[in-house]
């Protein structure tokens, strides 16, 4: 007799939708890796090379995290515990992606006094979020997504405050993009290859918010013109 799968039961990808979703995000880890070495190559000074090592470390740990977990979940799903680690750090790093990806505008960028708080208080809220999936892991997933939004839109609020609002229109881009991944993220075992096309929403997004940081944190694409 067959019995039904736990409500609360992870979807289980075909064959060819785990292919895709360690291919997805596989095929950028060698792009982020050289963006990032881009940035701190065309830094001015120290805060800036610093800044560009948290903000690549951010970007390649997505790509590298998601693509071990994704390959372990497709070859060894019967190593539970393995799996049940890496899909852990696959969530962590999220948190900390987020936080990564804001840090060359609160660092780079004039704030306001209270403003100027953002900086840590976004690395406040990773450590927060990385604790929540330690104790909670897939336990609520509606207040995980929220923990994600809530982190996505806070430092938004700040950034958009600056004197200096280049390259906001594609930071906001960059957010509708991600927010638009998050029903397909939802969608598993509904849509087909939604978790797949959840990582080409975030490597877009990503690509979007690379473009604004390196023209309009670092150098211009006249600049690198004038540079060779």
């Amino acid at each position: 007799m067959n019995h039904p799968a736990p409500a609360n039961s992870r979807y289980k990808p075909t064959c060819y939708e785990h292919a895709a979703n360690c291919y997805t995000h596989a095929f950028l880890i060698v792009p982020a890796i050289v963006g990032s070495a881009l940035l701190h190559r065309l830094s001015d000074d120290r805060w800036e090379k610093i800044t560009a090592w948290i903000y690549g470390m951010g970007l390649c740990a997505l790509f590298i995290v998601s693509t071990v977990f994704h390959i372990i979940s497709w070859k060894k799903s019967h190593l539970r515990t393995m799996e049940h680690c890496f899909h852990m750090c696959d969530r962590m790093v999220i948190y900390v992606f987020i936080a990564a990806s804001y840090a060359p505008w609160l660092n780079l960028r004039e704030l306001g006094p209270l403003a100027s708080h953002m900086r840590w208080f976004i690395w406040l809220m990773a450590a927060g979020g990385t604790v929540y999936v330690f104790l909670y892991h897939e336990k609520y997933k509606i207040v995980e997504l929220f923990f994600y939004l809530a982190m996505g839109f806070s430092p938004a609020l700040v950034v958009t405050s600056m004197s200096n609002t280049e390259g906001l229109e594609e930071v906001a881009w960059g957010g509708l993009i991600y927010c638009l991944g998050v029903v397909f993220f939802k969608s598993d075992g509904v849509i087909p290859f939604a978790h797949a096309i959840w990582h080409v929403f975030v490597a877009t997004a990503a690509a979007v918010h690379y473009y604004a940081i390196w023209k309009y944190l670092y150098r211009s694409p006249a600049d690198i013109i004038r540079h060779l």
